[in-house]
């Protein structure tokens, strides 16, 4: 197949998040099965407007912030003239509403809906546009096959009027050879993780809140933040209030290399989101040999096996993520049965898995 792909960023953007691994480790097997990748998504500072890597040819066109705007002009005058088979819409932040004006085959991907956890990030002016932005995608794509992420994901378009058929499965996933235990042993003293972008709607500031409940009971404990984002200057100034500063280590961006040795070395990383489409840096952590504890929200539920390969509590609830972080790192049964447990569910999660459901659904092929 010759397959156009719609994304905001590639994977090499410093912005890039979860939804860009996705589409990288996908489309890169894709690629590799002999079919044609074509990429369009935003530019940004020192980029090649233009560039293949892996086998996915990269076109980089307008800025972040106008890039839904670029795209159905690009498309229309550049793009559709070389007859792809299959446009896929990557839908993530604001949609391209490729139904409108794609004649080809189209499918679109998600994640998640932000839905109203976009205020807490973006403010009333500009959340509103994204949720109503958002709200539109019900209209826009309610006959468009789509593959998603969960099966969180799955039910809230259901919820959300779509039909259940319509939609496939192709979950997120893990490169095992790079994901794995070293031989790196745990560090020589409780040690919690926070792994992701340092945003305000990522709830960052509930581990903060909650280590500081733990510090009361595990005197020796530490938090490493292990990420960057534009919410960095208020959590730290967050730990000082708290007096968990001393105790609380930002490690901002890390190497692939330094990201394996961190995630070995952690007791337990603790992902407080109030929203996503799955959750993949409780399952990386999980195939470093390390548990999760999670909200009991959509997508961290898929990702985290309550009392199995982790532990969930009540979103936004401090007093609960402390007991259960507490309860981990105090419990060494505990923490080896779920370290075995989460070991065991991230080796069922491959990329080949889902790039065969990914060209299974391009092709048009229903699930079973």
């Amino acid at each position: 197949m010759n397959i156009l792909v719609m994304n905001w960023q590639d994977w090499t953007n410093p912005l890039s998040g979860g939804a860009e691994v996705h589409l990288y480790e996908t489309f890169r097997r894709v690629a590799a099965m002999g079919h044609s990748v074509t990429l369009l998504c935003c530019a940004y500072p020192n980029a090649k407007p233009e560039e293949v890597i892996d086998g996915i040819r990269i076109i980089r066109r307008g800025g972040r912030n106008t890039f839904n705007f670029v795209v159905p002009f690009y498309y229309l005058f550049k793009l559709r003239k070389l007859k792809f088979d299959v446009v896929v819409d990557d839908l993530n932040k604001i949609p391209f509403y490729t139904p409108l004006y794609v004649r080809r085959r189209l499918v679109a991907i998600s994640h998640h809906f932000f839905g109203k956890s976009i205020f807490a990030e973006a403010g009333m002016i500009f959340g509103s546009y994204v949720y109503l932005a958002e709200k539109l995608v019900d209209v826009v794509y309610r006959n468009t096959p789509f593959l998603v992420v969960s099966q969180s994901t799955l039910d809230e378009f259901v919820e959300r009027g779509f039909r259940r058929q319509n939609f496939r499965l192709a979950m997120n996933a893990l490169d095992h050879q790079r994901l794995r235990p070293t031989g790196i042993p745990k560090s020589s003293h409780p040690t919690i993780g926070y792994f992701g972008r340092l945003k305000k709607y990522k709830c960052v500031d509930h581990v903060v809140q909650a280590f500081a409940k733990v510090r009361q009971q595990i005197p020796n404990a530490e938090l490493v933040i292990i990420g960057r984002g534009d919410f960095q200057p208020e959590l730290e100034k967050l730990a000082q209030q708290l007096g968990v500063a001393d105790a609380t280590r930002f490690t901002g961006f890390v190497t692939e290399e330094e990201k394996l040795r961190l995630l070995q070395e952690l007791w337990v990383v603790v992902n407080p989101s109030q929203k996503e489409g799955w959750g993949i840096v409780n399952v990386e952590a999980n195939a470093c040999g390390t548990p999760a504890i999670a909200a009991n929200t959509p997508g961290l539920r898929d990702s985290v096996q309550d009392g199995i390969t982790g532990l969930l509590y009540p979103w936004a609830d401090i007093d609960a993520m402390a007991e259960r972080i507490t309860r981990v790192l105090t419990n060494p049964e505990l923490r080896a049965e779920l370290r075995n447990n989460a070991l065991e569910f991230a080796q069922s999660l491959t990329w080949e898995k889902t790039a065969e459901a990914t060209v299974e659904a391009l092709m048009g092929k229903r699930a079973d």
